[in-house]
């Protein structure tokens, strides 16, 4: 007698062989998987962008090592009884009022996101998903009960995800040029803290798109700590030497107060986004 033909379950695909191709891990894997990895790294955080109701999002970019000012100030405490490097220390403790302007700010934020009437999440915090700048953005976020986005990367020294992030809106991504792009196809607004050569790429990428038209909408960028800017980075030097357009330099706002960030984004932001036809407050 005939055996009867094998079973499987439609919903989990244990049919042992042949192996399914999206069950097949060498293949996914493979150089000629890769155009479905980095598919699946747009539509998935798509899936769950809808899944949320996220329409748009406010991202705060800066240094993963800014620390809290309790911490700074422990370090501080540490190397006077221990001899340890003082001038760090300071600047450690120096440093971490921004750790403090981003959390209240991004708390401030989320405070008022809440209160836009509508089905949809409007201007949800957004970060890189690491600590520092991204740890206090994320928990500002939280401690106003609000959800936040952490767009994270497996990096050869693992990044962990903070734990300050909505769970069902962690992400950690394999390729930088799809997290780029999330960053930028949500943001109706983004802040720059002090960073290092990951801030500076991404405030440098913004402006290229933004001066070249490559970015349809108009999204205002905060540049928060003149003092830290103006020393890292001389662009009036590129408008002396004619490299940039004077009016470049108009396509970002400095600011070194919460209360004037929080003003200049939440004006804005309602007059583009909430002062229109479509728009809800």
């Amino acid at each position: 007698m005939a055996k009867p033909p094998k079973k499987y379950d439609i919903e989990t695909g244990d049919d042992d062989w042949p192996i399914k191709a999206y069950r097949n891990q060498d293949f996914m894997m493979s150089r000629e998987g890769r155009s479905m990895r980095i598919m699946s790294e747009f539509i998935e955080p798509e899936a769950r962008f809808e899944k949320e109701n996220i329409s748009d999002t406010v991202v705060f970019f800066g240094s993963a090592r800014i620390r809290p000012r309790e911490v700074a100030e422990q370090a501080l405490a540490s190397a006077k009884s221990h001899g340890g490097d003082l001038v760090r220390a300071e600047t450690t403790l120096e440093m971490s009022r921004y750790y403090e302007d981003a959390r209240e700010l991004s708390r401030r934020m989320t405070e008022w996101s809440k209160a836009i009437k509508g089905r949809k999440r409007r201007f949800v915090v957004c970060t890189g998903g690491g600590p520092g700048i991204m740890e206090a953005a994320n928990r500002g976020a939280a401690e106003a009960k609000g959800k936040s986005v952490g767009l994270n990367i497996s990096l050869p020294h693992e990044q962990q995800g903070n734990p300050h992030i909505s769970r069902e809106l962690e992400f950690k991504f394999h390729y930088f040029f799809m997290r780029k792009f999330w960053f930028s196809y949500l943001a109706k607004a983004v802040v720059f803290f002090p960073g290092g050569l990951g801030t500076l790429d991404e405030f440098f990428e913004l402006m290229t798109l933004i001066s070249t038209h490559k970015m349809g909408k108009q999204v205002p960028i905060v540049l928060f700590g003149s003092d830290y800017w103006n020393e890292v980075m001389n662009l009036d030097a590129l408008v002396k030497f004619g490299t940039i357009s004077p009016s470049d330099l108009d396509l970002f706002y400095r600011t070194d107060t919460v209360d004037d960030a929080f003003d200049y984004l939440t004006r804005i932001l309602t007059e583009r986004h909430l002062d229109k036809p479509g728009g809800s407050m």
